[in-house]
């Protein structure tokens, strides 16, 4: 199970960003796909997930201004992010999970700094 995620970066507040995750494709479309992230000294928390068929669900901190989305045939996962604050800083991890199987894969983190 790969799972690959890239487009983090700095980036002011107000600004946006896209995030993709390549994942392995005998896993991405059996999974529900999904965006957690992790600031320094707290918890890990959920952004985004998103069905196989594409039904998505958000964390409050992140509704109205991020969007998650997936492309079946590219394998690819991703979170655009808008109106970006500093309390979105945080190290952004892609999920994949196989509910039949119960289990969880997690790729690397891609780091996101929002900062003047």
């Amino acid at each position: 199970v790969q799972l690959q995620a890239s487009g983090g970066g700095l980036v002011q507040p107000g600004g946006s960003l896209r995030l993709s995750c390549a994942a392995s494709a005998n896993i991405f479309s059996i999974s529900i796909m999904g965006w957690y992230r992790q600031a320094p000294g707290k918890e890990r928390e959920l952004v985004a997930t998103i069905t196989p068929n594409g039904r998505p669900a958000y964390g409050d901190s992140v509704k109205g201004r991020f969007t998650i989305s997936r492309d079946n045939p590219k394998n690819t996962l991703y979170l655009q992010m808008n109106s970006l604050k500093p309390e979105d800083t945080a190290v952004y991890y892609c999920n994949a999970y196989r509910p039949l199987l119960q289990m969880n894969s997690w790729g690397k983190g891609t780091q996101v700094t929002v900062s003047s």
